[in-house]
């Protein structure tokens, strides 16, 4: 288990954006809706933003590209469906607000979500503020607190690791591992995942591993893969966290109106 102890301090960090008009940030959401957390994905192969709408007692699944939106609705126990958690009127506005705000952040792609990566590039090399290029514009200020990474020590094993994402529930990873330095690591020699009901990273070693070959013990690979796995896969990094502060801010949730 890695030291929680072990962990660098969070940072401030700074960008500025051109937000666009901010429609939904117009539209009062009914008061049991107004808490809600909120992601969106660029997905620019197809062109489409996917937005997550995510309460205690459901959620609000929306996709919305050039070819027009569809959206479902998720119940308290994750199952998807048509059918909305909610009341007919607090849907309509929750509708209406979610199309607003999936509208606006589909609007300024990919030239926002490009500034939001290179504004994470800036905090990874230690700058505080961010500012975008732009014409002319009415632009916003955001403000977001960075979680630090645990501290982690390099690969110390023989040869190289990398990490691969694997299909299945749970967010699922494999390390990968060559016992040649500078070879494309290729042969899975653990797994990590999340845990649905703590939330902790979980991991397993594969079976058949020679780990006097890896150079390091069973129990100090699985400890090293689960500290990797909480700083990449679990606490959020500068992008996720900008990505949530601007949506915020264009759906009207923060106080920096």
């Amino acid at each position: 288990m890695p030291d929680e102890t072990l962990r660098l301090p969070n940072t401030i960090f700074q960008a500025v954006f051109d937000l666009g008009d901010k429609r939904a940030a117009k539209i009062a959401l009914p008061p049991t809706l107004r808490e809600p957390e909120i992601f969106a994905e660029w997905q620019d192969d197809e062109n489409v933003v996917s937005l997550y709408v995510g309460y205690d007692d459901g959620q609000l699944h929306l996709d919305l590209g050039t070819n027009g939106g569809e959206h479902h609705f998720h119940g308290a126990n994750g199952d998807a469906s048509e059918n909305s958690p909610w009341n007919d009127s607090d849907t309509a506005v929750l509708l209406a607000w979610s199309s607003a705000l999936a509208a606006n952040f589909f609007e300024r792609m990919p030239e926002l979500m490009e500034d939001i990566e290179e504004a994470a590039a800036w905090h990874e090399e230690g700058y505080p503020l961010y500012v975008c290029e732009t014409e002319p514009a009415q632009l916003d200020l955001i403000e977001v607190e960075i979680e630090g990474e645990i501290l982690t020590l390099p690969w110390l094993g023989s040869g190289g690791v990398s990490q691969d994402h694997v299909d299945g529930e749970n967010h699922p990873i494999a390390l990968l591992w060559n016992p040649v330095d500078g070879a494309t690591p290729d042969r899975t020699i653990a797994r990590a995942w999340l845990d649905p009901v703590s939330g902790e990273p979980v991991t397993s070693p594969e079976q058949g591993v020679d780990w006097s070959a890896v150079g390091l013990e069973r129990d100090e690979v699985l400890s090293w893969l689960e500290g990797i796995y909480l700083n990449h896969h679990i606490t959020p990094d500068a992008e996720i966290e900008l990505v949530h502060a601007v949506l915020e801010r264009m759906g009207g949730l923060d106080r920096e109106q």
